[in-house]
C-alpha cells in the first residue's frame, strides 16, 4: 500500500528523471485515498512546469497514484537537441511510449493528456497500438487533434506559423530569449499580448496579477525556446485524424476556451477514437490559472469526470 499524500509542498514529491540520455524531473504523488491505488499518468501541455499543475495533481490523487513526468525540452528537462534530435510530435510520442513501457510494465493506467500533451498522447497510441490495452480510461483535458480546431483567423494562423518557424532557429531563439523574454520586458508587455491578456483578465487583485506574472516569467525561462517554437509550428499544422485509436475518450473542454472550437474538437475526436464523451468546464479561459491551488483547481475535475475516475479507481 503506497504512502498517502500528506504534504502540500510539490517539492516533496519531485524525483529525478533520467531516460534516453536526457535529464529532467518527475512528480509522483501517492493516492490520498487508501482504497484507490490505480495508476494515473498525466502529461502536461505547452508552456508548463510540474509546479504549475500541482493543484490539479492534488485533486487527481484522490483517485490513484499520480505520475507527471517532464517531456524533453519542457519543464527544465534537457531537450532533444542535446542528443541530436528534433522535438517532433513523433519523437515526443516515442519518448512517452518508452516511459510507459519502463514504468508500467505489468500495470494498467488512467492516461490524461492536457492540451498539447493530449496531441502527444494521441500520436503515441497511434504509433504504439499495443499500449491501448494498458489504458483503462483516456482523458483529454482541454486537448485537440487537428490544426483547424484552433479559433485563430487565417491571417493570425499564418502569422503564428511563420513566427514560430523563424524563432525556432538557433540564433534567433537565443536573441528572442535574451530580449523578448527579459523579465523586465515580460512584466511590461506580456499581459498586453493578444492571448495573455485574456488569462490576466481573471486576476481579481494586483497581488494575484503579480503572482501570475512571476509564474509566467518562470514558465517562459524554464522551457527551451527552440523546443517551444518548433512544437508550436508542429501543432499549428498537426493532423491526428489520419489513424484511428481503439480506445474511447473522455474530453473535458472549457466553456470559455479562447483557443479551440468545441464543435470541431468533438468532430475530430469522434473520427479518431472508438467512442466519445464530452464534459464542459465552466471556465472562462483555456486552462486554470497558472497559480491555481488545490481548491481553485478542483473545478478542473468536474463531477462527471470525478464519477468516471471513481468508477475506474474501484476496478
Amino acid at each position: 500500500m503506497p504512502k498517502q499524500t500528506t504534504s502540500d509542498n510539490p517539492e516533496d514529491y519531485i524525483q529525478p528523471l533520467n531516460m534516453n540520455g536526457l535529464q529532467g524531473r518527475m512528480l509522483y504523488v501517492p493516492s490520498s485515498n487508501a482504497r484507490h491505488n490505480k495508476e494515473i499518468l498525466v502529461i502536461y501541455g505547452h508552456h508548463a512546469l510540474l509546479e504549475r499543475w500541482w493543484g490539479a495533481i492534488q485533486n487527481f490523487a484522490a483517485y490513484g497514484n499520480v505520475t507527471m513526468p517532464d517531456m524533453p525540452g519542457f519543464g527544465g528537462m534537457d531537450s532533444f537537441y542535446k542528443i541530436g534530435q528534433k522535438p517532433t510530435i513523433d519523437n515526443l510520442a516515442d519518448y512517452l511510449a518508452s516511459f510507459i513501457k519502463l514504468r508500467y510494465k505489468r500495470k494498467r493506467i488512467i492516461l490524461v493528456g492536457i492540451s498539447f500533451g493530449f496531441v502527444v498522447v494521441t500520436r503515441m497510441l497511434q504509433r504504439y497500438p499495443e499500449l491501448t490495452k494498458k489504458v483503462d480510461l483516456l482523458v483529454s483535458a482541454l486537448g485537440f487533434s487537428r490544426y483547424d480546431d484552433f479559433l485563430f483567423t487565417k491571417p493570425r494562423m499564418l502569422m503564428y506559423r511563420a513566427l514560430s518557424g523563424v524563432v525556432a532557429r538557433p540564433v534567433v531563439s537565443g536573441l528572442f530569449r535574451t530580449v523578448a523574454l527579459n523579465p523586465w520586458v515580460l512584466r511590461k508587455a506580456y499581459a498586453r499580448t493578444h492571448n495573455a491578456k485574456k488569462k490576466f483578465a481573471q486576476a481579481a487583485s494586483q497581488s494575484t496579477f503579480d503572482k501570475m506574472m512571476e509564474m509566467e516569467i518562470v514558465l517562459w525561462h524554464v522551457n527551451d525556446v527552440k523546443t517551444h517554437m518548433f512544437t508550436t509550428k508542429e501543432f499549428l499544422r498537426v493532423d491526428n485524424c489520419k489513424r484511428q485509436v481503439n480506445v474511447p475518450v473522455c474530453h473535458v473542454g472549457a466553456k470559455g476556451d479562447f483557443y479551440f472550437d468545441a464543435h470541431r474538437v468533438e468532430q475530430h475526436m469522434r473520427v479518431i477514437f472508438s467512442d466519445y464523451t464530452g464534459i464542459e468546464l465552466d471556465l472562462a479561459t483555456h486552462a486554470p490559472s497558472v497559480i491555481a491551488n488545490k481548491k481553485e483547481a478542483a473545478a478542473f475535475l468536474p463531477p462527471k469526470l470525478r464519477r468516471l475516475l471513481q468508477r475506474v479507481a474501484k476496478q
